[in-house]
């Protein structure tokens, strides 16, 4: 059997680097690590990290076509980050005028979450420690 070790990154593609480098640094907490422009692409990459660990690496290309996202196509379906206190988050999404789903419970894990989306229509769950 081969033997992974962790999650090394997860790339996205965006429509908009500065917009969505905003979102993720400022709305999620990431910080940056490297911001490169490749001139031959005319592409961004900017690698992310969240308490110290390297963790997305965010790419921008010229006219990416936009993500299928309703009816769910195949392919990655969300990203989900632990939080300790679920209504915390939803009262900061509200305060900074992001649209939030209301908190469900998962019915296998008693565990409660949520759902907003990146600027270009990524869901990002919230799944409550």
């Amino acid at each position: 059997m081969l033997k992974l070790n962790k999650v090394h990154h997860i790339a996205i593609i965006c429509s908009d680097c500065e917009r969505s480098k905003k979102f993720y640094t400022e709305i999620l907490g990431f910080t940056i690590i490297k911001e490169t422009f490749r001139e031959e692409r005319k592409s961004y990459k900017l690698d992310l990290a969240l308490n110290g660990t390297y963790l997305i690496e965010l790419f921008s290309f010229p006219n990416p076509p936009a993500r299928v996202s309703q009816p769910e196509a195949a392919g990655l379906r969300h990203l989900a980050f632990e939080v300790d206190d679920i209504q915390q988050v939803c009262e900061y999404c509200k305060e900074k005028n992001i649209k939030i789903e209301e908190i469900r419970t998962d019915e296998i894990t008693g565990k409660r979450f949520t759902f907003i989306a990146d600027p270009d229509d990524l869901p990002i769950e919230f799944y409550e420690k």
